[in-house]
Order: C-alpha cells, then sequence, then structure tokens
C-alpha cells in the first residue's frame, strides 16, 4: 500500500513538473556578465538555454546583456543596466493567438518581433514609466534612461 501511494505521490510530481515546462514562454540564448531572473519574489540564475516564463524579470547589470527567443520566434536582446517585466506573454502555435506585453523599467531592450508581430501587431506592447509604446514595426528599440 505505501509503494503505491508513493507510486501515486511521484505521477503527480512528475504532472507539475511537465505542468511547469509547458508554461515556459521562451529561452535564453545568450548570456554574458551579471544577469538575473526573478519570478514571484525567487530568484534564479540565468544561463543559456534557461526556461522564461511569463511575470518574469530580467535584470542586467553594468556590462552586461542577454539575448531571448520567445515561443513566436521574437528575438528580445537585453541591454547593460536594464529592468525588463516579461508582463504578459504568450503565443499558441496551433492558433498563432497571443499577447506580447513587455514593461520595460530602465534600460534598453531591441526587439524583432515574430509571428505575433506580423499577424496580431495590435497584441505587442512595450510599457515604460511614462509611455505605452504600440508595435508597427518588426524591429525597433526602446530606451528609459
Amino acid at each position: 500500500m505505501k509503494i503505491e501511494q508513493w507510486g501515486i505521490g511521484l505521477l503527480l510530481l512528475a504532472g507539475c513538473v511537465v505542468s511547469v515546462q509547458a508554461q515556459s514562454v521562451g529561452v535564453l540564448k545568450s548570456v554574458q556578465g551579471s544577469v538575473g531572473l526573478n519570478q514571484a519574489a525567487a530568484a534564479r540564475s540565468a544561463y543559456v538555454g534557461a526556461a522564461l516564463q511569463s511575470a518574469e524579470r530580467i535584470v542586467t547589470g553594468s556590462d552586461s546583456s542577454t539575448t531571448m527567443t520567445l515561443k513566436d520566434g521574437t528575438v528580445v536582446a537585453v541591454g547593460p543596466n536594464t529592468t525588463l517585466m516579461l508582463t504578459d506573454v504568450k503565443f499558441d502555435t496551433t492558433t498563432q493567438d497571443g499577447s506580447l506585453i513587455l514593461n520595460l523599467v530602465q534600460g534598453s531592450i531591441r526587439v524583432v518581433t515574430g509571428w505575433l508581430g506580423k499577424l496580431h501587431p495590435e497584441q505587442v506592447k512595450v510599457i515604460t514609466p511614462t509611455s505605452v509604446v504600440g508595435v508597427r514595426g518588426t524591429d525597433f528599440i526602446v530606451e528609459v534612461p
């Protein structure tokens, strides 16, 4: 009986791991210098291949940068001394629907949009402390001092 309960517990745990992986919205493609990832007050190290989640905060130090590729093919390059929040990032590969809302607190980003920017540009936005940038192009830079 205990072995059966233990086995059921492992199956439930495996389901949780699959569920977390399914929520990935992208992956880090490059990391240089000091780059941190924070989600729900939990900090973790950034490394090439790290899966990104919606609502994740990316923080780069001076002389640091990172590049990520999101599920729709969007590439975001994050410059030094930057704080960027992946506020609402989702993409359904079947329907090609979703949203890409980034919150740039400080620093700079370069964005080359993927499917969302091409098919649903109204769903792509960058929020800064002083404005909301609606996207109508496929390659742009946003800087916040």
